[in-house]
């Protein structure tokens, strides 16, 4: 009978940290703004509301996609994009080819990407600098 106890506690546990990590990619984001602390704190509070009254549940912003984001990932739901057309090479928006970028966290068009890569050349050249630097 522990044992299932053990494995409730570790999978909240892990619950906690998979929120531990989304609120840092949230500062990160937030960063950008420079918001400071109090900033970063309204603007994570506008996230996780939804930002909006409204009572219609969440969906992808992908033309033609009716993808119900009310059970997805917080993530998903954050940046209003399904799981599959996240990691779809391609997709329409606005009438644009266009591709989710990892980092940025965003729809970019396709000429802002290389070949099949996931980020989009800007934030892959900071990464990049980044890594560089720790490396010397």
């Amino acid at each position: 009978m522990e044992r299932s106890g053990e494995g409730k506690r570790s999978s909240k546990y892990k619950v906690e940290e998979e929120e531990e990590v989304e609120d840092e990619e949230e500062d990160e984001e937030l960063d950008e703004f420079n918001l400071g602390d109090d900033g970063r704190k309204k603007m994570r509070d506008l996230y996780s509301k939804g930002g909006s009254s409204s009572s219609m549940a969440p969906s992808c912003q992908v033309e033609g996609c009716d993808s119900d984001l009310s059970e997805a990932k917080h993530y998903h739901r954050r940046h209003k994009v399904c799981e599959f057309h996240a990691k779809a090479a391609s997709v329409l928006i606005a009438g644009l080819h266009q591709r989710f970028c990892q980092q940025c966290s965003r729809f970019h068009e396709l000429e802002e990407f290389d070949d099949t890569k996931r980020s989009c050349r800007k934030r892959l050249a900071g990464h990049n600098e980044r890594r560089r630097k720790n490396a010397s």
